[in-house]
């Protein structure tokens, strides 16, 4: 699985962006999903996942009521809505994808695909 992520730019505080992640391959709806983001310094911690269908999300206690992970299997891309974003959101953010196995999964290394980051900034 190939994931391309996209969406990211900078934005003022209060303001909302659209992460977007599309995958290659005809067998996405049988990868859970998840977020992941990086500021510089830090780890990388977990930002959302959600289900094979979609039908459950879960979410960083830092995000969570702000931000909204959907996906559309037909479209093969999942989808990170970020309203009410606060400068602490400013990182790198990671589409990835597992397969099969438990859910939820919220840790970086039980990830199996990783796209390539795309750039989130917040200013005050």
């Amino acid at each position: 699985v190939q994931l391309q992520a996209s969406g990211g730019g900078l934005v003022q505080a209060g303001g909302s962006l659209r992460l977007s992640c599309t995958a290659s391959g005809r067998t996405f709806s049988s990868y859970a999903m998840g977020w992941f983001r990086q500021a510089p310094g830090k780890e990388r911690e977990f930002v959302a996942t959600i289900s094979w269908s979609g039908g459950s999300t879960y979410y960083a206690d830092s995000v969570k009521g702000r931000f909204t992970a959907s996906r559309d299997n037909a479209k093969n891309t999942v989808y990170l809505q970020m309203n009410s974003l606060k400068p602490e959101d400013t990182a790198v953010y990671y589409c990835a994808a597992v397969g099969g196995g438990s859910y939820p999964r919220r840790s970086a290394n039980n990830y199996d695909y990783w796209g390539q980051g795309t750039q989130v900034t917040v200013s005050s």
